[in-house]
């Protein structure tokens, strides 16, 4: 089912070569595992449990993911967003965070007229575990990708290639110039869905999405479809000549040795599986029941539980190895699924015409609506309808995998991303800011719909130049949320924004001629100048602002120090100086 809803083109690599504004990958090797220098190829395990500290994070954000997540399992607001979850987090090769909530199998049925679920008698429901294992319903479209680009990587496919020279009967209704690229990221001009379980047979589903014709024309918006992974399915199963599952078990599964990974789930892992809902219309497109161990997904079902949308199963610890593998470049112990510069490419943003809809490969990029203050230009993830989702940090090295059974008992019952929004929230947090000079640095705090500052003593700048310079770290909801240096000369009543330039390690000044930064600053310290306004007792402070969805990381200041010449009229570094600082919600913070 359809889950609702920069960086611009890096380089891309030793591979791939840029073509008039698409890409088309130089000649590779057929077989991935004969590709270039293997990274971390040590045949260490991918992945260890271990502790906070272990991973490089810290223990108190890890706690308090779990407890806000188990918040979730109360009205929020009316209902559960979910019956229960498993929450998997970790860094590096350290999963420091594994811990299963809640039931995977509460409910037996839903009563609508009371708006209620009806449970199972007590020792008839499951409680999570470790191991659940879920319909990762769209999650599923990740893999789909993976396969897609070891397919380009093999040269049966071409990025650029029309999806019409692979099925020629993919081009009627005006399909024809829609590409493989234009299939990965969702720009194909697909409309978001169609009822492909209401035809009676597989060949006529099939034709269907032959005969569908486009919303708009390929390439000239972002349109989430699952249609679009469905046709990228037909595409491989055509070139490889092996169906989606097969591929799945013999080209990601087995060699990564995700045991738990899988289409159609054989009935004895049954009392393993999380249930998902009491799917009946109107609210439903099939009456089916309570869905147990069968892909949710109504399109998916109908096609026999095989589908590039949707219909993987899988668990909390083989997504975590899936994470660490692309985060390692493609590669897991010895085994290598996907070349270093085929990963690139999957977190490169390809849809740079659609700002806020960012995408590579498969995979959706710097989305804080579930991404949370993981969000950056490069983070990778996806969501499903049932309530899972899964996020990848290259910057951190760090990963996210939340799994819920959200629409147990029935879809109506959560709305919106906030379980996802607050675990990310929490494990970015849980990755400590080092101080840029000291054992602290000021921290602005992570709150959303809140202002913060941080404001220094009057002081006296009429004569003379006055120059103040400090460290600055930033990353926000661009735009939504923004840090603004200001100053006042008449107490407070009034406040006048200050230019300042920053300047990062090894590149060039950037001037904020609005006294303001919002966004992506790299996650890296900031050497900051700005010349103060004069004034006999003017007061500077940082205000930093936030609105009521989504948040970064948030804003650290470092070193605060005000120059008149040689002189110092303010230094942070003097006790005496620092303890006339005014904070309201910063805080001071080690690393």
């Amino acid at each position: 089912m359809a889950d609702a809803r920069g960086i611009s083109r890096r380089h891309m690599g030793l591979g791939a070569v840029a073509l008039g504004g698409g890409l088309a990958f130089a000649s590779l090797p057929a077989d991935p595992a004969a590709a270039a220098a293997p990274t971390r190829g040590d045949g260490r395990p991918a992945l260890r449990h271990g502790s906070a500290r272990e991973a490089g994070l810290l223990p108190g954000p890890l706690k308090q993911l779990v407890a806000d997540a188990e918040a979730f399992l109360q009205p929020s607001p009316r209902h559960p967003w979910y019956a229960g979850a498993v929450l998997l987090a970790g860094r590096g090769r350290t999963v420091a965070l594994h811990k299963p909530i809640g039931m995977a199998v509460r409910y037996q049925a839903y009563d609508e007229e009371t708006d209620t679920g009806v449970e199972f008698p007590p020792d008839r429901q499951i409680p999570m575990a470790e191991d659940t294992v879920f319909d990762l319903a769209s999650v599923s479209k990740l893999f789909t990708s993976i396969l897609a680009v070891q397919q380009i990587e093999r040269g049966r496919i071409e990025l650029e290639a029309p999806v019409a020279s692979y099925l020629p009967d993919f081009g009627r209704a005006g399909k024809q110039d829609v590409t493989i690229r234009h299939l990965l990221t969702h720009t194909s001009g697909f409309r978001a869905w169609i009822p492909l379980y209401t035809a009676p047979t597989y060949e006529e589903k099939v034709q269907r999405v032959y005969d569908e014709a486009l919303a708009g024309p390929p390439g000239t918006a972002y349109l989430y479809s699952d249609l679009n992974l469905i046709s990228l399915q037909l595409v491989l199963e055509h070139v490889t000549g092996r169906r989606l599952d097969v591929l799945l078990r013999e080209e990601i599964t087995e060699p990564l040795g995700m045991r738990r990974t899988r289409y159609n789930p054989p009935a004895s892992w049954k009392p393993k599986i999380a249930a998902t809902e009491d799917a009946r219309r109107p609210w439903s497109g099939l009456d089916r029941g309570l869905v147990w161990g069968e892909v949710h997904d109504e399109n998916a079902y109908s096609l026999g539980g095989v589908a590039g949308h949707a219909g993987v199963f899988s668990d909390a610890w083989d997504l975590a190895v899936l994470a660490r593998t692309l985060l390692d470049g493609g590669m897991c112990g010895r085994k290598r699924i996907l070349r270093p510069e085929s990963v690139e490419l999957m977190f490169t943003d390809f849809n740079t015409a659609f700002p806020g809809d960012e995408h590579g490969l498969g995979f959706e990029l710097y989305q804080h609506w579930y991404m949370g203050a993981m969000a950056t230009p490069r983070t990778a993830g996806h969501t499903g309808f049932t309530g899972t989702a899964l996020v990848l940090d290259p910057t951190t090295d760090s990963f996210l995998v939340v799994l819920g059974n959200s629409v147990h008992p029935v879809r109506s019952w959560r709305s919106g991303s906030a379980p996802r929004v607050a675990a990310a929230n929490q494990l970015a947090r849980a990755v400590p800011v080092r101080p840029a000079r000291g054992r602290t640095a000021w921290f602005s705090g992570m709150a959303s719909a809140a202002t913060a500052t941080l404001a220094l003593p009057a002081l006296d700048t009429s004569s003379g130049v006055a120059r103040l310079s400090c460290a600055l770290w930033w990353d926000t909801e661009p735009k939504a949320d923004v840090l603004v240096l200001e100053s006042s000369a008449d107490g407070g009543t009034t406040w006048e924004p200050v230019p300042f330039t920053t300047r990062r390690p090894g590149g060039a000044a950037e001037a904020h001629p609005t006294g303001t930064a919002t966004g992506w600053s790299g996650r890296v310290w900031h050497d900051l100048t700005a010349e103060l306004p004069a004034a006999p007792g003017l007061v500077v402070r940082w205000r930093y602002t936030t609105d009521r969805l989504y948040v970064g990381r948030g804003a650290y200041v470092d070193g605060l120090r005000v120059e008149k010449g040689r002189r110092r009229l303010f230094d942070e570094a003097r006790p005496a100086d620092a303890a006339r600082l005014r904070a309201e919600g910063w805080s001071r913070e080690t690393g």
